[in-house]
């Protein structure tokens, strides 16, 4: 079938809205009509050219829709169900069968490569016939997806579809680091590092975690702002005051537990390293480029006992995890809507680059704009 998407056909370029072709799912697969997709960091760093990947390649990892038509082998999903798209896994290698999705032994190959589906077969082609490369095994920016069961999380149908995309992975992320990672213990002391989407889902999960101090780093001062409402108790702008003095002055003598970082800036990171207290936990969620040449933690590492660990997707199971967070947002203890801006297909340029100077903290992409709940 035909569909409109938006295609990357060089690195460091804008997303081309082009019409390709899309195959029909396969046995464990399922066609999906698209209602929105987040735009996450992760698109972004991919389109910059901040790590490489195969191309072309049709971006987008914060699919959600409602199922069209269904492989010969689903049982589990059928025409009319609403679903959110996460992360692409095996399903069979050891990490998956424990219940750790994101660590699976394939995730880079089946996420983040620009290559084909689990199979070894490209669903999405262009009109010349040359093969598109999927992204996290959905590619949801473009108006239907073809995923694997593996990537699917039914969801009621009437939450409202345009915010559940992000629940796949950044807010997921956030949360899940802080919920299902840290293990936060009551009325200790957690700082995150960076207030976009996925820092401000980790202060969340501090809120509900009921840490004592929940503290908001940032150089943006109305993010910080915004910040308190998901929960933050106190907010420190990096840029004018010495990070690790203030972080000192609100814990005291209790000291620091825990840091997540979503930022991938090296300086930054490596002073929440420095505040933690001993035995502290540090929680990296972000990876960029200057994160790889310059952080060097090991001596902080070794001479306080303190504990760095990389967190993939929040720790999380998806068909678990997700009916959590919109339990959550239900109660009003996770208020996502109060995070995003609706874009058009034809804007998505501009959505990213809202993403990135920090107008938008969450872009969505509507697909459906006949959709309701």
């Amino acid at each position: 079938m035909k569909i409109k998407a938006a295609v990357l056909n060089e690195q460091g370029k804008d997303l081309d809205l082009e019409e390709v072709i899309l195959d029909e799912p396969k046995s464990n697969e399922v066609l999906i009509k698209t209602i929105a997709s987040g735009i996450c960091h992760s698109d972004i760093e991919f389109q910059d050219g901040g790590f490489p990947i195969k191309l072309p390649v049709i971006l987008g990892h914060e699919g959600a829709g409602i199922v069209e038509k269904v492989g010969s082998n689903v049982t589990d999903f059928k025409k009319g169900d609403h679903v959110a798209v996460g992360f692409a896994s095996d399903g069979t290698c050891r990490f998956c069968r424990a219940g750790l999705p994101g660590s699976c032994v394939n995730f880079n190959k089946l996420n983040t490569s620009g290559g084909p589906m689990r199979d070894g077969t490209y669903r999405l082609h262009k009109q010349n016939g040359q093969d598109i490369g999927n992204f996290f095994g959905q590619s949801s920016f473009g108006d239907h997806i073809v995923a694997d069961v593996n990537n699917l999380v039914k969801v009621p149908t009437d939450l409202d579809l345009r915010l559940v995309g992000p629940l796949g992975c950044g807010y997921m992320t956030g949360a899940g680091t802080v919920i299902n990672s840290l293990k936060p213990e009551i009325n200790s002391n957690l700082a995150v590092l960076g207030t976009g989407s996925v820092g401000l889902a980790a202060i969340m999960g501090a809120a509900v975690s009921n840490c004592k101090h929940v503290i908001a780093i940032d150089k943006n001062d109305q993010r910080l702002e915004m910040a308190k409402e998901f929960g933050a108790t106190d907010t420190i702008n990096n840029t004018k005051v010495d990070m690790i003095n203030e972080i000192n002055r609100i814990v005291g003598s209790e000291g620091l537990n825990y840091v997540v970082d979503t930022t991938g800036e090296p300086d930054v990171m490596k002073a929440g390293l420095t505040a933690l207290t001993i035995k502290g936990q540090f929680a990296v969620v972000a990876m960029g480029t200057k994160t790889i040449k310059e952080l060097s933690p090991m001596i902080d590492l070794l001479s306080f006992s303190k504990d760095i660990k990389g967190v993939i997707e929040g720790d999380s199971i998806p068909q678990e995890f997700i009916p959590e967070l919109i339990d959550l947002y239900r109660a009003g203890k996770f208020p996502i809507d109060k995070l995003v801006k609706f874009y058009k297909p034809e804007d998505i340029n501009q959505g990213i680059k809202d993403s990135i100077s920090g107008k938008t903290i969450k872009p969505i992409i509507v697909f459906d704009e006949q959709y309701h709940v």
